[in-house]
């Protein structure tokens, strides 16, 4: 950090930089004067330019009045830069550290407000990540009728599968049948690996196209087993009974208990973040929804995505005849809240 800038020279030189990235000709007085939090003459702005090159910040090209930056103006403009760089990341790392425990409370908050403003009951999961993808397959030979494939995922989760091969195999076949895996395979998810690309490769790998599919499902493995376990929040069960068609007792009770148990409730957020659609809102109407004590309900789940595939579920639970404007209104309301709690940092 140089002593020798004021406050106000340190403003000058970043504006005198910024406008020179910005324009690539060399900067006058009068431009910086324009710099609206500067509030400064054109006179008294030539005079701090003056100092600033004399102290070698700026240079003036022969050619021009105006005047661009030397290396030392951009040495210093980096380093306050990095500086500034660095203080964002350590308080974004504050942040995540915060946002987690912080997570739960909002969590738990959201479900219940919202079962006040529905009158239904609600459900939220805690966000999980859903858009893990292969990085990287290697295939060695272990033995003569043995291959161990290792699985990497982008969450540098290791897996270790070993495949029986009914004949040896050549290195030299290992060799290819490694290229055609990592070149096929590696950056997609485990969505992305479809049926006719499946075929494709075990075409490609001919009378090896049983490794492939070996390998395949050892990878859908892995991807499925680094889903962390799914946090559910509930809130205003008890709400069932203010509706005469769901407050049969025994109805109620079998709704009250999958919301206790919460085990068909992880089936719903399965079912809702697996959706093709996953455009965010969906309706299950009656029979239509995935879990069988809520067949006499109607069920709205709403997916929100924290980004980097970090996401989770918001589900309403209600009678068939809910509201249903209030209910995805509040949904789509949420959904922006809580982007907005954990993605602005």
């Amino acid at each position: 950090m140089e002593s020798e800038l004021d406050e106000r020279k340190r403003k000058i030189l970043k504006a005198i930089i910024q406008t020179y990235l910005d324009t690539g000709e060399p900067v006058g007085s009068r431009t910086i004067s324009k710099y609206t939090d500067l509030n400064l003459s054109s006179a008294t702005i030539r005079n701090e330019m003056s100092d600033l090159e004399e102290l070698g910040y700026i240079l003036q090209p022969h050619t021009s009045a105006g005047r661009i930056p030397s290396d030392k103006g951009y040495r210093l403009y980096v380093d306050e830069l990095m500086k500034e760089k660095e203080k964002e990341v350590s308080e974004i790392k504050d942040l995540m550290i915060e946002k987690t425990d912080k997570m739960e409370k909002v969590l738990q908050q959201v479900a219940k407000v919202l079962a006040i403003n529905t009158n239904y009951a609600t459900m939220i999961s805690g966000p999980t990540y859903h858009r893990n993808k292969l990085k990287f397959i290697q295939l060695s030979k272990v033995g003569d009728n043995q291959l161990l494939a290792v699985l990497v995922t982008d969450s540098n989760l290791v897996k270790n599968q070993m495949i029986d091969l009914q004949e040896p195999m050549s290195d030299e076949t290992v060799l290819k049948l490694n290229l055609l895996l990592n070149t096929q395979l590696n950056g997609l998810t485990i969505e992305e690996i479809n049926l006719s690309m499946i075929t494709r490769m075990k075409e490609q790998a001919g009378i090896h196209s049983e490794v492939v599919g070996s390998v395949i499902d050892a990878v859908a493995q892995a991807i499925a087993e680094d889903k962390d376990e799914v946090e559910i929040y509930t809130s205003g069960a008890t709400n069932i009974f203010k509706y005469p068609e769901l407050a049969d007792t025994s109805k109620a009770s079998e709704l009250i208990s999958a919301f206790e148990e919460k085990h068909a409730l992880a089936d719903l957020v399965k079912d809702s973040m697996s959706s093709e659609e996953n455009t965010g809102i969906q309706v299950y109407i009656g029979n239509e929804s995935p879990v069988q004590t809520m067949r006499d309900c109607s069920v709205v789940t709403a997916t929100y995505d924290l980004g980097e595939g970090m996401q989770g579920t918001i589900g309403i639970i209600g009678p068939k005849r809910m509201d249903y404007e209030n209910v995805v209104d509040n949904l789509k309301t949420l959904k922006t809240q809580l982007d907005h709690i954990f993605k602005k940092t």
